[in-house]
């Protein structure tokens, strides 16, 4: 299991990220159309997968804007940003922020965060998804990991990009 803290308070996740190099486990996330989005259909493309708590909080909406500023330029690489907030939460968060150039979708199963051992498992965020960054090659192989390890901190952006051109 990992560690994190919520302002200096200890608490844990189910496990470890993905290995460097390990192949990434399938998924399916559901869309602000209420339709799925899966790891299959994203093949041939960079991926970032920014996971946060709730998109109603500030780090976490800070995350998609700044992805989203971020990923404008780039080549073959999409961002898909994981919560378990209902897809309705996503969709009108990207509305009111003109949200555009990232994926907003939901772990509403908790399957995703279950899988890659994102859950936190005790203290008051217990059973949301602890702050993650996973990059993934055209291939759906792990380039990058970051465990954010203090939760209302921002992951490392640049760190995330510079991934992609590995």
């Amino acid at each position: 299991m990992a560690t994190i803290t919520l302002k200096g308070n200890t608490f844990h996740t189910l496990g470890n990220l993905p290995e460097i190099g390990s192949k990434a486990i399938s998924f399916s996330l559901r869309k602000t159309d209420l339709s799925n989005l899966t790891l299959e259909e994203l093949q041939g493309s960079k991926i970032v997968l920014n996971i946060f708590p709730s998109i109603d909080t500030g780090t976490c909406a800070n995350s998609v804007r700044t992805f989203n500023k971020k990923v404008t330029d780039l080549e073959n690489t999409k961002v898909i940003c994981i919560s378990k907030d209902l897809p309705f939460a996503h969709a009108r968060f990207c509305a009111a922020e003109g949200i555009e150039n990232v994926h907003t979708v939901s772990d509403i199963s908790g399957a995703f965060s279950k899988n890659y051992k994102l859950t936190i498992t005790d203290g008051p965020l217990e059973g949301l998804s602890s702050r993650v960054v996973i990059v993934l090659d055209e291939n759906g192989i792990v380039r990058h990991t970051e465990q954010v390890s203090e939760i209302v901190d921002e992951p490392d952006y640049e760190a995330a990009l510079h991934a992609l051109n590995l």
